[in-house]
């Protein structure tokens, strides 16, 4: 289905291009993330001579790597999810079980986490009142 804005002029939307600048100023990254992504083999432009010529699957590559470093996926996590994306043309039951898997995975280290910074509060907290009690100690006896 064409937009209104491509309708007119017969463009559909996968054909969109964009270049690198206007791919980072869009998700509000450096030109330099996009060519380390580039490198890691999770975007693979087009080339026009020295420039490099972003399509709307790169785009959408590009959208996922970013939703996945914020979630705390590591590069080859990412990488797995994204071919994913691409092997099933948009996404598909085999991509979504193994994004819920990592989702899963990252969720119970989250919890391991939070269940150690507790612990660890609760160690400051203890520390924190025996010092208090020492110097109150220490103040009284003089």
């Amino acid at each position: 289905m064409l937009s209104s804005t491509t309708a007119g002029i017969g463009i559909r939307p996968s054909q969109r291009t964009w270049s690198i600048g206007e791919l980072a100023r869009h998700f509000d990254v450096t030109t330099r993330t996009i060519r380390f992504y580039e490198q890691e083999g999770l975007l693979h432009p087009e080339r026009r001579g020295q420039t490099r010529v972003y399509r709307d699957k790169d785009r959408v590559r590009l959208k996922l790597t970013l939703r996945g470093k914020r979630l705390g996926f590591s590069l080859a996590e990412i990488r797995e999810v994204v071919d994913l994306y691409d092997a099933a043309d948009g996404g598909g039951e085999k991509q979504l079980t193994r994004l819920l898997g990592i989702l899963r995975e990252k969720r119970e280290g989250l919890e391991r986490q939070l269940n150690d910074l507790t612990i660890m509060q609760r160690e400051l907290d203890d520390v924190e009142s025996r010092a208090r009690e020492a110097l109150s100690r220490l103040k009284t006896d003089e």
